[in-house]
């Protein structure tokens, strides 16, 4: 009798924390949308000589407009679920790093943005912008971190005066989004239940959107191949 009630109350209890799973993935109601893009075309890199604070930006730079992965997936794409709720509020950082902005791409919820010198020279942020007010202030080596804000929605190109060459990009996006990796893969985590529009920017390639319908607790994959210009 004492084994029999052990067994029941261990089947009430697996039955029990099974409930709970699911109730809870329901409440959470997020899954996540693994976006592939790819582009069958050249790279685009520009290879350029440097003359200027070489001690720390090195004698020659690749400027990456188009990165493209040996199976053709393409880097520094932002994808995005601009319609759905939940995104993380995260503080975003970009740094600049060996005369370069770190990551290429960021993306962000309007908000704060930490903008990071960590290359002990001048540098001078200068973003183009028409939503959010553009920034051009210098960043002294002294000045390891300046905090500044996005508010609206926008892709944003970054730039340094100090360093003609140097060029990154702020993407503000209203819901969760995720940057390509080197083959061309982005997961968005915590996308609602339901249909989603999911949507891809290039810098140089541009914008294409489709339809897919996300599952909790579930993977979602979608494809993207992104046409020359």
């Amino acid at each position: 009798m004492r084994k029999a009630l052990t067994i029941g109350t261990a089947i009430t209890f697996v039955a029990a924390t099974a409930m709970w799973l699911a109730t809870s993935v329901s409440a959470q109601g997020g899954g996540t949308v693994e976006v592939e893009v790819k582009y069958n075309g050249p790279a685009k890199v520009d290879k350029l000589k440097v003359n200027k604070d070489t001690e720390k930006c090195g004698t020659e730079t690749a400027v990456e407009h188009v990165v493209v992965g040996a199976n053709k997936g393409l880097a520094n794409a932002v994808a995005s679920a601009p319609g759905a709720k939940g995104a993380s509020k995260a503080k975003a950082v970009i740094d600049q790093h060996g005369c370069k902005f770190v990551p290429h791409v960021v993306v962000m919820q309007p908000g704060e943005i930490e903008i990071k010198n960590s290359d002990d020279i001048l540098h001078n942020i200068h973003t183009y912008s028409t939503a959010n007010a553009a920034i051009n202030k210098a960043q002294p080596k002294f000045k390891k971190t300046m905090t500044e804000k996005f508010e609206k929605p926008e892709m944003i190109k970054v730039t340094c005066d100090v360093h003609s060459w140097m060029l990154g990009w702020v993407a503000v996006v209203p819901g969760p989004a995720a940057v390509t990796d080197g083959n061309g893969v982005a997961k968005i985590e915590n996308v609602p239940a339901g249909k989603q529009k999911i949507e891809v920017w290039h810098e140089v390639l541009g914008k294409q959107d489709k339809e897919v319908e996300v599952k909790a607790g579930q993977t979602t994959k979608v494809s993207f191949e992104m046409k020359g210009k």
